[in-house]
């Protein structure tokens, strides 16, 4: 069987699609512009891979100043630890054995804390740590307002510290507290004032906890839409935001201070009549649970869906348009964490040429 091989150095028009290209210089403007902000900041940075799966970025989160990483699953941790990644935080709950028995394996090569919102839970990895002889970190989950994971404020979560606190094989290390819910209010003063009022009774815990002699030293969480607020008007040591690297078409508006330096190439595939237009880029290429991904380059068009493998989309004005069979079109997404993760590899390019090929190593790390 033949297969297509891409070169360093080609122009990424060359490329066979569908194909993630990344703008090198604005990845890097981006990485580097989040991380110039929180220079000056108590907080610092623990960026969320599952926005771009790769150790590659990764390394240049933590070059740029970031103190580790969180992950939403095991796996993810897994493939991040192999890659010599040492401070992991998984911000969600590992319940039952598979994932129990995998994450008493993985604390013994890294720096690993997980989150907790359940004291069965706490018991499970207790037994589990104590058996291997192993030490893991455990952030207490408390729900602000997301109403996903967490336990309330005030007196549960000072209940659930103390068994964390008493618990053998576990250490305490704080809370995780994700104010997700308010990351894509509109109006910037709307959701800082939003975000603020949700922290309020994690600020009363926080006292809460301390008066009772526990020592919560990291609180977890924070997301791109927040980040400014959240880590400087908020009591988050760290801030967790991972969509900044690429953006995309729904974060854009929120945060028109970084570029979006992700893209989906796609070919046209056919142009039956003058206004339809259709390309190989369908649900298998791009995500639509947030809207559709517009079609960037200067071409104005409607989406009109996405099937399985293509685009079809109606043009405006389909008399200035001259696509045909074989040009190449890119799209923004509207979701870049679940586009990525439809893809094996990053193309990363300067002015639209090829510099390197970044594989997405945790791609598919749902476990």
């Amino acid at each position: 069987m033949m297969t297509y091989e891409a070169e360093i150095g080609m122009a990424v028009e060359g490329l066979d699609t569908p194909a993630l290209l990344v703008d090198f210089d604005l990845l890097r403007q981006n990485i580097n512009r989040l991380a110039e902000h929180f220079a000056s900041l108590p907080a610092v940075l623990r960026p969320h891979i599952k926005t771009h799966k790769c150790p590659q970025i990764a390394n240049l989160q933590i070059g740029a100043g970031a103190v580790g990483i969180t992950c939403a699953k095991v796996s993810e941790a897994e493939v991040f630890a192999d890659a010599g990644i040492n401070d992991i935080l998984i911000a969600n709950q590992v319940t039952g054995g598979a994932k129990i028995d995998r994450v008493t394996d993985l604390a013994r090569r890294c720096d690993l804390m997980v989150a907790v919102d359940d004291p069965d839970n706490v018991s499970d990895l207790s037994r589990v740590c104590r058996e291997k002889g192993v030490t893991l970190g455990v952030l207490v989950e408390v729900d602000i307002g997301m109403q996903r994971c967490g336990v309330q404020p005030g007196d549960e979560t000072l209940a659930l510290a103390r068994a964390v606190e008493a618990a053998e094989g576990l250490v305490f290390q704080g809370l995780q507290a994700y104010e997700g819910h308010l990351v894509l209010v509109d109006d910037p003063a709307q959701r800082a004032a939003q975000v603020k009022e949700a922290f309020a009774p994690l600020e009363e815990t926080l006292t809460l906890l301390r008066r009772e002699g526990l020592q919560p030293d990291i609180v977890s969480g924070g997301g791109t839409g927040t980040y400014d607020v959240a880590g400087a008007q908020t009591p988050l040591t760290e801030i967790q935001a991972g969509s900044y690297v690429f953006m995309d078409a729904t974060y854009q508006p929120i945060r028109p201070e970084f570029q979006t330096s992700l893209q989906v190439l796609s070919t046209v595939v056919s142009r039956p009549v003058p206004e339809r237009l259709v390309t190989d880029a369908g649900l298998k290429s791009m995500t639509s649970e947030f809207g559709w991904p517009p079609l960037i380059g200067g071409w104005e068009a409607e989406m009109n869906y996405l099937s399985e493998e293509h685009a079809v989309l109606t043009l405006d004005e389909p008399g200035k348009v001259d696509l045909q069979g074989g040009d190449k079109v890119r799209f923004l997404p509207s979701h870049v964490c679940t586009t990525v993760n439809l893809h094996d590899d990053f193309y990363v390019h300067r002015d639209g040429v090829l510099i390197d090929i970044w594989p997405i190593a945790a791609r598919g790390c749902a476990q």
